[in-house]
């Protein structure tokens, strides 16, 4: 049975994709699949960064503002809903477009990675979540540096709820969690696929970033999160955990001043996108675009169509 075609536009935050996914979709006779973690979240607007209903074009959009903000999402249920909703977009003859920087995520649909489902161990678990909370998040992510340096790498130490995951992979299947994730990436992709990672000069991107960041304090980041509040989501949320939103609830618990919060997210942000950049850097069959190379958009997007037309994924 002949592989049936996937599209990937990803990079790092900030750099453009949405304008670029929705000329690509229209020239593609495409709909797009949001790969980002956040913008899945109902009423997280502003701090997401979120496509709104006019700049789709009226482009059908797939896991934006489909979950509630207290619900579960993890790579487990993007993948099972990634991958419905790819089959619905081939049942209509169309080309389904993965667009969003959370690397993990794409890398779980393209390959479609097996994730070991490990019996719940909640004693060791707390355990985990309790030296959390009594040391501090490095000193969980030191325990993993030792037992899989190779996870500890890939893992930001605030990400407490990854490292405790990897943590107990370790304990109930007696190997890393990083052996399983490279062998998983050695596989072969389902789909006759082609990976776009869009990209620009450093200074640029941390420009754009910063502007980013101020365009969200003016569109109204803190009333939106001021209203999550209201309506009873909690910092310990995953959800509420996202960049720019934990960094304006310490603003509003009084623990910083609005000017210390806006500078916490631009850092972080930048942050963020250098480790996105290494992850993409990672894989494998990518195909870099960097933008300043190109006089416009539309010459970026030519460029990719060239690439289509060469693989096979459209004719014209």
């Amino acid at each position: 049975m002949s592989k049936k075609p996937l599209i990937i536009l990803t990079g790092p935050t900030a750099v453009g994709k949405t304008s670029l996914s929705i000329s690509l979709a229209k020239a593609v006779d495409g709909e797009i699949i949001s790969a980002d973690s956040m913008q899945v979240y109902k009423y997280m607007d502003i701090g997401t960064a979120k496509i709104t209903p006019e700049e789709t074009e009226g482009i059908p959009h797939y896991l934006i503002s489909e979950f509630e903000p207290d619900e579960e999402f993890n790579v487990v249920k993007f993948q099972e809903y990634a991958k419905k909703y790819i089959k619905a977009i081939h049942d209509k003859n169309k080309i389904p477009i993965l667009v969003g920087g959370t690397g993990f995520y794409i890398q779980a649909v393209l390959y479609d990675i097996e994730f070991e489902e490990t019996s719940p161990d909640n004693s060791y678990r707390d355990e985990l979540a309790e030296l959390a909370e009594k040391y501090g998040p490095q000193f969980l992510h030191d325990m993993l540096a030792k037992a899989d340096p190779a996870s500890a790498k890939a893992i930001h130490p605030n990400n407490v709820k990854r490292v405790i995951r990897a943590l107990e992979y370790i304990k109930h299947t007696g190997e890393p969690i990083s052996a399983h994730n490279e062998a998983q990436r050695k596989k072969e992709s389902p789909y006759l696929y082609r990976y776009f990672v869009l990209n620009k000069d450093r200074e640029k991107l941390y420009e754009s970033i910063n502007k980013r960041v101020d365009i969200m304090i003016d569109k109204g980041l803190v009333d939106e999160v001021k209203r999550l509040r209201d309506m009873g989501y909690t910092k310990d949320m995953v959800s509420m955990q996202g960049l720019g939103y934990k960094e304006i609830i310490d603003y509003l618990e009084g623990n910083c001043t609005l000017e210390e919060a806006i500078y916490t997210i631009k850092r972080d942000t930048r942050h963020y996108a250098k480790r996105q950049l290494t992850w993409f850097k990672r894989e494998k069959d990518v195909i870099w675009i960097n933008k300043d190379d190109f006089e416009s958009e539309k010459d970026i997007l030519e460029f990719i169509l060239e690439n289509l037309r060469r693989c096979g994924i459209i004719s014209k």
